[in-house]
């Protein structure tokens, strides 16, 4: 499905963990047709069923080839360390688990970060929602070379914001929704965990090398 906002043309694909929920935040203050529940019933969960994430589809992309497109990629280590912080410890997503709540596999709700990346894949597999997170962004974003009129990092969300507004002549407050208040690094993983989410983060890096630098 492409987010889009038909009375200004633009089409948004979102890539989870990059910045989505902020971005949809904006452009739902741009979008006539977005139906907000009362302010005090806006929560993160509000934009993704405004806008829900989907993954590329070549056919429905092309369908709007005159409106201003645009995507928004974080660098792989960074977006894939939130998984965990964002997901896994303050959402705790892993509590509602169906798979690990029926005992049919054997795996903690509440993961340190070694054992969750040391056993990422049976965590895709357990929980629908980790896999929709953790999966490749050229799924989200489609093959190189990508069809954007504009790539985003998310160090650049306040440029996007200022272009928003230069788009539709309207004033756009960026809001930084689902922001973790936890930090994760790399550096701060056991050697054989680094090793086990390699091939992941190398194909990452090798898909976003125009944006990033791989540190591995």
């Amino acid at each position: 499905m492409v987010i889009a906002v038909h009375a200004h043309k633009i089409a948004y694909m979102a890539l989870p963990k990059a910045g989505c929920s902020t971005v949809k935040a904006a452009l739902a203050q741009v979008d006539p047709k977005a139906k907000l529940p009362p302010a005090d019933k806006i929560d993160v969960h509000t934009w993704h069923a405004l806008y829900p994430t989907r993954r590329f589809r070549p056919h429905r992309w092309a369908q709007y080839p005159d409106y201003w497109r645009f995507a928004v990629v974080r660098d792989p280590v960074r977006r894939l360390m939130s998984v965990y912080t964002n997901r896994v410890v303050e959402m705790q997503d892993l509590h509602n688990c169906r798979s690990i709540l029926r005992g049919q596999v054997d795996l903690p709700k509440d993961p340190d970060p070694d054992f969750f990346f040391s056993h990422l894949k049976a965590y895709m597999k357990a929980s629908s929602i980790i896999r929709h997170h953790v999966l490749g962004a050229e799924l989200f974003l489609g093959p190189k070379p990508m069809k954007f009129d504009r790539v985003y990092k998310t160090e650049e969300l306040g440029t996007f914001a200022e272009d928003l507004s230069r788009i539709t002549g309207q004033p756009v407050d960026l809001p930084h929704e689902n922001r973790s208040d936890q930090r994760l690094r790399l550096d701060d993983l056991k050697y054989g965990t680094v090793r086990a989410i390699r091939d992941l983060l190398e194909t990452e890096y090798r898909y976003l090398s125009g944006f990033y630098d791989n540190p591995l």
